[in-house]
């Protein structure tokens, strides 16, 4: 079979969906080396990496990588032709993971991966031509797609409450894996945390953005130091999102800046070392199609507080401590327990390990 396969979220500075992919790629070249592949580093007219390497970073014994665009203008003009099967070589199925969806494909199948719509339940926490961007690829799957994977039952169930007329028999939920294979392995300390000591710091994973709640979680930690919480630094490990601008103000404002960490994006050996030291792993994300960072957290021995909220319990079972992640008062309260109770601390940890 000629598997054509949509690799453009996979480069250096990838997140959740990017991981997704470069996990599915990885597992189908190992399983089922004896197909021709073709990664397509580049794909469709929505999102572009400049930085996406130029050489094909997977390997196998029938893995071609291209075609290869050099501007987000010329993947648009390819992308958007009358003729992709032939330009293609006509593989026979497509993967499409990156939210674009091909409408005039005519002899090849296509499979959609549908993360979650996030960017249609709080249309305030994104920007309008990511919104108009992923709503435009989810609403031609649902027209174009001959099979759809969803990588939460959450996301499924949504996913068939906005289009109800597809097949139901024609999307499967495929979970997200850890990308850290090796549970044991100790880490890199990131150098931003050289003055940090182990167990001593509070620890958010993400992309800075108004989704993944980072407004509400200073101001929870904001009111946890007011109450007499022991102050140690909340770590924020991730790159820089949009409509954030001026996140370092309210920081300010808060009067906390003196105790926050900013990483920036992290390697993988620096971000098992701050899952497995940091006291405890808080994720208040507002919508989420399944969150990594909870799972990857958890597989370290991470203590982990989270929402309570769409796919996240589904992640987290009753290993974590859920919270609305809108109440602030909440998140203050549950901190400042948690720092007084070491025991439950260590209890939270030795049952997400268990």
């Amino acid at each position: 079979m000629h598997i054509g396969f949509d690799i453009s979220q996979t480069g250096s500075g990838k997140a959740g969906c990017g991981y997704f992919a470069h996990a599915m790629i990885q597992a189908m070249l190992e399983l089922k080396p004896e197909h021709h592949y073709s990664l397509f580093p580049s794909f469709g007219d929505f999102y572009f990496d400049a930085k996406m390497p130029a050489r094909n970073p997977y390997s196998g014994q029938d893995v071609h990588y291209g075609p290869r665009h050099f501007s987000r203008e010329t993947a648009s003009a390819f992308w958007s032709g009358s003729d992709v099967d032939a330009s293609l070589d006509k593989p026979d199925i497509i993967h499409a993971n990156n939210f674009w969806c091909p409408t005039q494909l005519e002899f090849i199948r296509l499979i959609y991966t549908f993360y979650d719509m996030g960017f249609a339940v709080d249309p305030d926490g994104t920007t309008e031509p990511s919104r108009v961007g992923c709503f435009d690829g989810v609403f031609r799957s649902a027209i174009a797609a001959d099979w759809v994977v969803a990588i939460s039952e959450s996301s499924r169930e949504h996913y068939l409450a906005v289009f109800p007329h597809f097949p139901v028999d024609r999307i499967r939920v495929i979970y997200p894996c850890s990308r850290f294979a090796d549970s044991i392995v100790m880490g890199k300390r990131p150098k931003a945390l050289d003055d940090v000591p182990i167990g001593g710091y509070w620890l958010n994973v993400g992309t800075i953005e108004p989704r993944k709640n980072q407004r509400r979680l200073v101001e929870a930690y904001a009111r946890y130091l007011v109450l007499g919480g022991e102050p140690m630094p909340l770590v924020f490990a991730g790159g820089k999102g949009w409509l954030m601008e001026d996140f370092q103000k309210h920081l300010s404002e808060l009067g906390i800046d003196a105790h926050i960490v900013m990483t920036g994006y992290v390697s993988d050996d620096e971000l098992i070392w701050l899952y497995r030291n940091c006291y405890a792993n808080l994720y208040p994300s507002l919508f989420e199609g399944f969150g990594l960072p909870v799972l990857e957290g958890m597989q370290f021995g991470a203590p982990t507080l989270t929402s309570n909220s769409t796919l996240i319990p589904e992640v987290a079972g009753n290993t974590a401590i859920l919270l609305d992640p809108k109440d602030i008062e909440a998140w203050a309260q549950a901190m400042l327990r948690l720092a007084a109770n070491k025991l439950e601390r260590d209890q939270l940890s030795t049952a997400e390990l268990e």
